[in-house]
């Protein structure tokens, strides 16, 4: 498996996509700044190229995105290593049950392998037409329909990642794979820095509806948003994208006893976001929580490797 670091959106788009994405995003720069002004001067196109590409790397800076080509070596090699079989029977006690057919539990466990393992997305849809279901076509079609136990599953699976390899080999897919662990080391850095702290502060403080800008209601979903618009500087991630840091934050608001519902002024109300980030730290750093996702961003074609610099600069696969 070939593995480089690419500047690459983290979307997961695809070429043609960055290039549409730019396009917009440049013109909404200008539509925005320019009104209704047709024409557009070089110097103008540049400046707002490089804010949208400065904000790019900065955000790959942040989270590198790894381009991998798959290609069946590894999950080759995972298939014939000593980690395939405790690997396989974990997978096999939370797929399989008494009357599921195989057919169902094999789906399910591809879907629970991972890059790691030299597996590209399972659930993604052009991997299953094109990878999983010729390769389940290789099994035996009546015992796919009879209930899995767990020897058979283990044998059945191996088969079956042995006939992905194959697959793969002929049909290599590229794969976006990023990953982070939030273990509050951004947040005790920012708690940290109380120049920093308090300018983002103020900063949230004034995000605040005129109306409210007196007294603020204390309730999560208040906090919830304030939390959000800190969330880059203290190394987490926005509300929505990943749920177990989304539950550490739920946790924290209910200590900081945040639902009452009561109005608070500016100082209390930055008290209260100072206090939740405190318990959101305690808890990353005492429970990290990792996260990752692995995204097809181009299907095999025979232009692929043109995409690709030579083996030679590949770094090997992590264990």
């Amino acid at each position: 498996m070939l593995k480089l670091k690419f500047l690459f959106l983290p979307h997961f788009c695809s070429l043609t996509c960055i290039a549409n994405l730019i396009d917009v995003q440049a013109m909404s720069e200008f539509a925005h700044g320019h009104g209704n002004q047709e024409g557009v001067s070089r110097a103008e196109f540049q400046e707002v190229l490089s804010d949208i590409l400065l904000g790019m790397a900065a955000g790959l800076k942040k989270d590198p995105i790894v381009i991998l080509r798959i290609d069946g070596e590894d999950l080759r090699d995972f298939v014939s290593s000593p980690r395939y079989e405790p690997a396989a029977a974990a997978i096999f006690s939370q797929v399989g049950s008494g009357d599921a057919p195989l057919r169902q539990c094999l789906l399910a466990a591809v879907q629970q392998l991972g890059v790691d393992h030299g597996m590209p997305p399972a659930a993604d849809p052009w991997v299953v037409e094109n990878v999983v279901e010729p390769a389940l076509q290789q099994l035996s079609t009546d015992e796919l329909e009879q209930p899995a136990s767990r020897d058979v599953f283990l044998e059945q699976l191996k088969k079956l990642l042995g006939s992905v390899a194959e697959q793969l080999q002929e049909r290599h897919v590229i794969v976006a794979h990023t990953e982070n662990t939030f273990d509050g080391t951004g947040v005790r850095r920012l708690l940290g820095n109380k120049f920093e702290l308090d300018k983002l502060l103020d900063s949230v403080w004034r995000d605040v509806p005129a109306e409210l800008r007196k007294k603020a209601p204390k309730d999560k979903e208040h906090l919830r948003v304030a939390l959000d618009k800190m969330a880059d500087a203290a190394s987490l991630p926005p509300h929505g994208s990943v749920a177990q840091v989304d539950a550490v934050v739920d946790e924290a608001l209910k200590v900081a006893d945040a639902g009452d519902g009561k109005v608070v002024e500016e100082a209390e109300f930055k008290k209260l976001l100072t206090e939740v980030l405190g318990a959101v730290m305690l808890r990353l750093s005492g429970e990290p929580i990792f996260f990752s996702t692995s995204t097809v961003v181009h299907e095999p074609l025979s232009s692929s490797s043109a995409l690709l610099p030579s083996p030679a600069v590949a770094s090997p696969p992590s264990e």
